[in-house]
Order: C-alpha cells, then sequence, then structure tokens
C-alpha cells in the first residue's frame, strides 16, 4: 500500500500518541522535509527531540515527545503566501494571536511564519502545531 502523504502520516501520529500519552513513537516515514518540520517543532518545544535509526528494511525516526503539543497538520493544498499576508493563515489554522507556529517553505528553507515575517520572505505553508 502507498503512502499518499508521509509528512500527514508522521503529524497524525505525533498527535495520536500525545493523545494517549505516549512518550515516544517510531515511524518508517523518512525524508528531508518530515526532518526539517521536526527539527522546527524540536526548536519551539513540541517535541523534546528525535532520531534516526538504521534498520535492515530502511532508516526509522525515533520521536521523543514533550507534552506540549495540542494539534497538528499538514496544510493542504500548499497554500502560497506573499511576505506581508500571514495573518490570514495566522487565523484559520492557529487559535489565538502568537499562540503556534505555521511552518512555511521558503527560498531560505524551512521556517516559521514569524521568522518569514522578520526576514520579509513569503513562501508556501506547509504545516501547523500549537
Amino acid at each position: 500500500m502507498t503512502m499518499n502523504n508521509p509528512l500527514a502520516s508522521v503529524l497524525s501520529k505525533l498527535q495520536n500518541a500525545q493523545r494517549l500519552g505516549s512518550s515516544e513513537i517510531t515511524t518508517k516515514s523518512n525524508s528531508k522535509v518530515i526532518r526539517a518540520v521536526l527539527a522546527i517543532m524540536q526548536e519551539n518545544g513540541y517535541i523534546a527531540s528525535f532520531s534516526e535509526t538504521e534498520d535492515r528494511k530502511g532508516n526509522l525516526l525515533t520521536l521523543k515527545l514533550s507534552g506540549m503539543l495540542n494539534k497538528t497538520g499538514v496544510v493542504t493544498p500548499n497554500f502560497t503566501v506573499k511576505a506581508g499576508n500571514f495573518e490570514m493563515f495566522e487565523k484559520r489554522y492557529l487559535p489565538a494571536k502568537d499562540f503556534g507556529v505555521l511552518i512555511v517553505t521558503t527560498s531560505k528553507g524551512m521556517m516559521t511564519h514569524k521568522q518569514a515575517k522578520e526576514q520579509k520572505l513569503g513562501g508556501k505553508i506547509v504545516a501547523y502545531a500549537y
């Protein structure tokens, strides 16, 4: 069976594990985009850590949860946002002002919407977390 959106799968596993009170999950989904999104989530305190381990079938990601995550998800379709237009998407995906992050892919790499605003960059919204 093929996986349509590996990032969505990882984020939904993460949210389900958080709801169940698990402290760690392991997933086969592993890519540069997934690792970049997880690194941003780690910087913002939504996950404690993640590590890549090698297995016979491929590389596995092991995620340790911090207990700070309320909700996370993928934004589909990936909306293109200009530098000054993040407010509309903040209202749509985040519960309150200055609470949570939108994860954006820009010409300078993956970053939060706050960093993109500071650098006056636009991009595509990939995911959100709060």
